[in-house]
């Protein structure tokens, strides 16, 4: 809590700075403990220990709220919110335009369903108090709908700024929905990848857990088209490597950031060969 041995962190600049304070505590440290409540109250910063025991909780609550409001500025922070934001629209957006699809019909007499229904009722003049309202949710239908886009557009593009690595691997979206799970990219840089291979089975690996099903072979990787498309005795292989690939293209992006196509050869020759085996049967 100080840069000089037995001087405390209050002894630095403004006393009645909260800014100051927030500083010290952020950025001091201390070689050995000291009565640092004696020492504050002798420098004249508290009346008493109470009162120097308040001053450094305000201090330190400053510091830790400053710090969780700098980790949620972080880029990959205001990836997950986006990601997640992206998810909630296009949820909302299908449910509605199923229920947009059974009511629809019952006035325009035109069958349809999906976004593209809802864009040819959104279109209509209403003519009766129920048409304005199946026209004002098929309008609310679309603008859900191009959010998603929107969000879409503004993820892809700050994937690849924020994990140019694992954007090249797993493609901007997926990469975006691996490191919401995570919970950034730091946590998931810290994965193993095995843990990788399932984030987004976690309900079915909790059933496994319970022996109620078997182990889950991967989560939301098998949007992969590498995992997707491989012979399904080869699915769990495919996993694993593109699982391991993936791990260590978070790595590099957190703690180096520096663009390696190799990894993209090596999971390319990895693939190939976990392909070429069902050729060879």
């Amino acid at each position: 809590m100080t840069d000089d041995v037995g001087r405390g962190w209050f002894e630095h600049g403004d006393p009645t700075s909260r800014d100051q304070r927030r500083e010290r505590i952020d950025a001091g440290s201390a070689e050995r403990p000291e009565d640092w409540p004696t020492k504050a109250v002798a420098a004249g910063f508290a009346t008493d220990r109470t009162d120097y025991y308040e001053k450094l909780h305000e201090a330190t609550i400053d510091t830790a709220r400053e710090i969780v409001r700098e980790q949620e500025l972080a880029d990959d922070h205001q990836l997950i919110h986006a990601v997640r934001a992206m998810d909630d629209c296009e949820r909302t957006a299908n449910e509605l335009a199923e229920r947009l699809a059974e009511w629809a019909p019952t006035i325009t007499g035109e069958d349809g369903t999906g976004i593209d229904y809802a864009r040819v009722v959104a279109e209509r003049d209403p003519e009766t108090p129920a048409e304005e309202r199946v026209v004002s949710l098929a309008r609310q239908v679309v603008a859900l709908a191009d959010e998603r886009d929107a969000l879409r557009e503004f993820v892809e593009r700050r994937t690849q700024s924020v994990a140019p690595n694992l954007s090249a691997l797993a493609g901007s979206i997926l990469a975006a929905q691996l490191i919401a799970l995570a919970g950034g990219l730091k946590p998931l840089a810290r994965k193993p990848s095995g843990t990788v291979q399932v984030l987004g089975a976690e309900d079915a690996l909790f059933a496994h857990l319970r022996g109620r099903a078997t182990s889950p072979k991967h989560g939301i990787i098998y949007t992969h088209e590498t995992v997707r498309t491989a012979p399904a005795g080869h699915r769990g292989s495919a996993a694993r490597a593109l699982a391991g690939k993936l791990s260590l293209a978070a790595r590099v992006d957190h703690y180096s950031g520096e663009r390696k196509p190799e990894l993209d050869a090596d999971l390319a020759e990895r693939m190939e060969r976990i392909h070429a085996r069902e050729a060879e049967r």
